[in-house]
């Protein structure tokens, strides 16, 4: 994929691809297929042409790569999952949508861990949460580990993707307890069992596709690299 520029046309946010402009149409048509399983009831549901959205999927991937992984089906076209290029793809369009609004300092969760394992700069951190692979900013082991809330992608559990087949090393199983909307951003607060909830910033558009309200469970995931843990004062705990 190539980098990111985000062009504002009449506010509108858009992801470039080579020539190819990604908006937030395209990003509704991928998340649709993710809810409902197809090419074929996501553009029902979104109350487009199939043969519209088929055609822009393949316009899509003849750019980025495969986005949909689709089983043989009958008139409705079997079923569809999106494609870990897909959902990363999904994550830098939240990204760059959230930059957009202006949300520069993003919240961050921050979790009090012991790291029981490094490989380099990388390592494995205990929380009250369970463990996660996490940055290492510390020659100690008492760590606090830091996820900035635009990092976190939110999906539901039943389409959560396998730890193997995501770049986002980390997945945890939380209840949604508060979402926060702004004009195009949700600010999400999750129960992942630690005494600090997991906060997350997607767009609008996203939160309602997943349907999100208080009490839902969503898996979080978020990569290595956009987790750092730093040095505890154990004194101050």
């Amino acid at each position: 994929m190539t980098d990111d520029r985000g062009v504002q046309d009449s506010f509108e946010t858009k992801l470039a691809a080579g020539e190819l402009a990604i908006t937030a149409r395209d990003v509704e048509l991928l998340q649709a297929i993710s809810a409902h399983g197809s090419i074929y009831s996501a553009a029902d549901a979104l109350e487009r042409s199939y043969s519209h959205a088929q055609r822009r999927i393949v316009e899509l991937e003849d750019t980025i790569g495969p986005l949909v992984e689709r089983q043989r089906g009958g008139v409705e076209g079997g079923g569809s999952t999106l494609t870990p290029t897909a959902r990363e793809l999904l994550r830098r369009f939240n990204r760059l949508e959230t930059a957009f609004s202006g949300l520069t300092d993003a919240e961050v969760t921050v979790l009090d861990g012991e790291v029981v394992e490094r490989t380099g700069e990388l390592g494995i951190v205990e929380t009250a949460a369970g463990r996660f692979y996490s940055l290492i900013v510390s020659d100690t082991n008492a760590v606090e580990v830091a996820i900035q809330a635009d990092t976190v992608t939110l999906t539901a559990p039943e389409d959560a993707p396998p730890a193997d087949e995501t770049s986002a090393q980390n997945h945890v199983l939380g209840v949604v307890q508060e979402i926060k909307e702004g004009e195009s951003i949700a600010q999400v607060t999750i129960d992942i069992g630690a005494e600090t909830p997991l906060i997350a910033m997607i767009t609008i558009s996203s939160s309602k596709q997943l349907g999100l309200s208080p009490g839902q469970e969503t898996v979080a995931s978020f990569k290595a690299t956009a987790t750092r843990a730093t040095s505890r004062d154990i004194n101050s705990s």
